[in-house]
């Protein structure tokens, strides 16, 4: 007798038979493990009729595997009960093994197409997406805690025209995706995070600068502080000068030159580009004050690594700062000064807290990317468990 452990990969069970038919192998097989009740575990069994169950297994070179199990129906004299028995690596109800399974699971991930695997392997396309779907789910469960991370960053994508934006919940610390949940608003959302496990162990929050993101986290993170995300805050500081700009010199807003180098920090300029830019605002005196007031601004959001004292003489510079443009009487410098004086606390936190959201934005074109390859999802529980398990 041949060892099928050996053969295959499957314990306890011992070869009869091997035969070849077409395109098939298949192997006849015996279980000589220890069989007791599906429902209480009993051993005192009294056997009801014998069967032959016909599984896929794995191929065998280019032959298609099919195993064929002496099987039988059971009663059990502990609670009376029947069942019919199981086979270690072949799940109940099914006509392929977990070998098999796992093996369509693997090619379907590596790029081959549903139709394709489908009709090399003898078996649908349904039944490919199947398999596909079961395997995420099983690494799903494997590779991710149900628990929080304790430093959590939160974003919004794009995901269909007809469900809209999506919310992306990544552990920075780990550098995987945490969970995918559809919608964006606080109304969306909210039923979300009251099912959330270990929401106190939430150390540290980053975002961008969105009110119905900074609400949530206030409510279900009451031991987490929340952290501006450092490339938004710049972003929204040089779209409100672009504004202020365009109010001062519709004409030269529109050179994308100008608009090139406007948007650059001083470090980032060569000596001709310096030039240039300096000539320009010579001719607009008042623009090259909010220039310059621009750019001392954003050298001191830029500013990482901050102890707790260093941090006591940066928060005086930043609160003249938002005086200044809360009185600055233009009105984009004004509604600046108003969103960054809203979020002073969280901005405040980037010289403290290190992370940032570049993790996540990150992770976003990798799912862009997945989509892409799947030519688009219509059920989003799919898209959500490829992307956890294919970004984490």
């Amino acid at each position: 007798m041949i060892n099928l452990e050996i053969l295959i990969g499957l314990p306890g069970y011992q070869i009869t038979g091997i035969e070849g038919v077409g395109v098939e192998v298949r192997i006849s097989a015996r279980y000589n493990g220890p069989v007791s009740c599906a429902h209480c575990g009993g051993s005192h069994l009294r056997s009801k009729g014998r069967y032959v169950r016909q599984v896929r297994h794995e191929n065998i070179g280019s032959r298609h595997g099919v195993l064929e199990l002496e099987a039988r129906k059971w009663q059990c004299l502990d609670c009376r009960r029947y069942f019919r028995q199981r086979f270690p690596g072949i799940l109940p109800c099914q006509r392929a093994s977990e070998a098999f399974q796992a093996m369509i699971f693997r090619q379907h991930l590596d790029g081959i197409n549903r139709s394709r695997l489908g009709k090399r392997e003898g078996i649908g396309a349904a039944t490919v997406e199947r398999y596909f779907r079961h395997g995420l789910k099983r690494q799903c469960s494997e590779w991710h805690s149900p628990r929080c991370p304790r430093v959590l960053g939160i974003d919004e994508h794009f995901f269909t025209r007809k469900k809209g934006f999506a919310t992306t919940l990544c552990d920075l610390h780990h550098h995987r995706v945490y969970d995918v949940v559809l919608g964006r608003s606080e109304l969306s959302l909210e039923n979300y995070f009251q099912k959330l496990e270990g929401k106190a162990e939430v150390r540290v929050v980053c975002m961008d600068l969105a009110t119905s993101y900074r609400s949530l986290v206030r409510l279900h993170f009451p031991n987490a502080r929340i952290v501006a995300d450092r490339f938004h805050v710049i972003r929204i500081i040089t779209h409100h000068f672009l504004g202020c700009w365009r109010d001062l010199d519709p004409a030269g807003s529109k050179n994308r030159g100008l608009l090139s180098l406007m948007r650059r920090h001083r470090h980032n300029l060569r000596p001709d580009q310096h030039i240039r830019l300096t000539a320009y605002l010579e001719k607009y005196p008042a623009l090259e004050l909010i220039y310059r007031f621009k750019q001392r601004l954003c050298y001191l959001l830029l500013k990482k690594h901050r102890t707790r004292r260093q941090c006591e003489v940066l928060i005086p510079r930043f609160l003249r700062a938002l005086d200044q443009l809360r009185h600055a009487g233009l009105a984009p410098l004004v509604q600046l000064g108003q969103t960054l004086t809203s979020w002073s606390q969280e901005i405040v936190a980037m010289w403290r807290f290190t992370r940032n959201n570049g993790i996540t934005e990150g992770f976003h074109n990798k799912m862009e990317l997945i989509n892409r390859q799947a030519y688009g999802f219509r059920n989003f529980e799919n898209y959500r468990l490829r992307v956890k398990v294919l970004c984490g």
